[in-house]
């Protein structure tokens, strides 16, 4: 490659992601000059169908945003429109929103792990393929995912867009006797999910770092999914270090209300998705800044199966910043969302009501929760009589952009830098490898609302 002068590598169409997009790979003399990951998906203008509608209504509209994480939308749609209600969901209602949470969690990353990312380390084009030759494994991912539709259908009213969930809490709550029935299911899926975690841990993983800030939700003493305040770790170059350290780094946090100060969105060229910063910094959200800022309240069984796979001790200060060693955090965090879900319902108490009233009022709410992808926030501006008056949504896709992109460079730069000259279609399967490290949800991201037509 280095003796080629200068080569363009396009993967016109990105497999085994959610949505549509493009990768466009320049090299020149041995060196990677642009890594460009495109969303071409056509923009779908969210922020704007919101503008209008009652306070009521975004739950039900967020959730059409994606089939694959429609909770992580609806809990945040609610956060900021209750914040800016004046009123604070709690109780048995809150720990009811956990636990769809958890299921959510639970058959999202299962779905990744098993059908989307592990066919990359086992050498296979997909998830049918890989099959043939471990079907034992695919069956078990099933199990778990079916595990966590479970918790969503009986809970949301359905597995897919759920249609239970209202501000103030649902629309009806199960008594305790649906609830107990799924806790059997649930312990068998979590023993599926420990021995995913082993299974995982098995493959081989390339050496990578990542040299970004980190950004997730924190809230102490446990292991922050539907609530939590924005929290960044530095990135390691920042303190002079290897991007492949393991060592944990200072923290920094902001309020939810604070968000759109530090995480600032722009345009970029030729995509209909916005790319952020974070206090002008390239950053990562996602698994991996979770493991790193909240690790050390996962359950003890999540970290004994953590430590035993080789992550490492979050108790100790050890984070993991090897974006091929996500797969292995999100099993861990299923192990997690298994254990949690079976905690929250051994205490439950059906509450007294499916909801508490949310009356509008005029103002402006902030909402933020942890999505697998990583941090999903929600703004909201009401009138007084309740109607949204403004909407801003940041997906984690477009906030992680940029650090997909540096990692193609830097992923495609060290295979050239030493020595090995790969072909086109390698290159195209490294780039795909690496960019679902990061399991980006395309759709999730298209919302930008300025356009500007260049026709030279």
């Amino acid at each position: 490659m280095t003796h080629r002068g200068s080569r363009v590598v396009h993967v016109g169409g990105l497999s085994r992601v959610e949505g549509e997009g493009e990768l466009r790979l320049r090299v020149r003399a041995g060196e990677v000059t642009e890594a460009r990951l495109r969303i071409y998906e056509p923009p779908r203008f969210f922020e704007a169908f919101l503008r209008g509608r009652a306070h009521t209504e975004p739950p039900d509209i967020t959730a059409r945003v994606c089939g694959i994480c429609p909770v992580a939308y609806q809990m945040s749609s609610c956060r900021a429109v209750e914040e800016a209600c004046g009123v604070t969901v709690g109780g048995q209602l809150a720990a009811l929103r956990r636990l769809l949470y958890c299921g959510e969690w639970i058959e999202s990353q299962t779905l990744h792990i098993h059908l989307l990312h592990a066919p990359d380390f086992l050498g296979y084009d997909g998830a049918i393929q890989m099959a043939r030759d471990h079907r034992a494994h695919v069956e078990r991912g099933l199990r778990i995912k079916q595990a966590g539709n479970a918790i969503v259908e009986l809970l949301g009213g359905r597995a897919i867009h759920p249609v239970n969930v209202r501000l103030g809490g649902f629309h009806r709550v199960p008594p305790e006797g649906e609830l107990r029935p799924l806790a059997e299911r649930l312990r068998r899926a979590r023993q599926d999910a420990l021995d995913t975690v082993e299974w995982v841990a098995g493959f081989d993983f390339p050496d990578a770092g990542a040299d970004w800030d980190l950004l997730a939700l924190a809230e102490p003493g446990t292991y922050a999914i539907e609530r939590g305040t924005p929290t960044a770790m530095a990135a390691p170059s920042s303190a002079g270090l290897d991007p492949g350290t393991t060592q944990a780094l200072p923290t920094r946090s902001f309020p939810v209300r604070e968000f759109e100060h530090h995480v600032v969105e722009r345009q970029v060229p030729g995509s209909t998705a916005l790319a952020s910063s974070l206090d002008g910094r390239r950053h990562l959200t996602g698994p991996l800044a979770r493991y790193a800022i909240s690790g050390r309240w996962l359950s003890p069984l999540a970290l004994q199966a953590a430590h035993a796979a080789g992550l490492g001790d979050p108790t100790a200060g050890v984070v993991c910043r090897n974006p091929f060693r996500s797969i292995l955090v999100r099993a861990v965090e299923v192990v997690y969302a298994l254990d949690e879900a079976l905690r929250l319902i051994a205490c439950y108490e059906p509450p007294e009501a499916a909801a508490i009233d949310v009356p509008p009022r005029a103002g402006t709410g902030h909402g933020a929760t942890e999505a697998p992808r990583g941090l999903l926030y929600h703004r909201y501006r009401l009138a007084a009589d309740g109607t949204v008056e403004n909407a801003s949504l940041i997906p984690p896709t477009a906030q992680n952009q940029d650090a997909i992109e540096d990692h193609l460079r830097r992923v495609v730069q060290a295979r050239i830098s030493a020595g090995h000259e790969p072909d086109d279609d390698e290159l195209r399967r490294l780039c795909e490898r690496a960019i679902r490290n990061h399991d980006p949800c395309i759709s999730c991201s298209t919302h930008f609302l300025d356009l500007t037509v260049d026709r030279g």
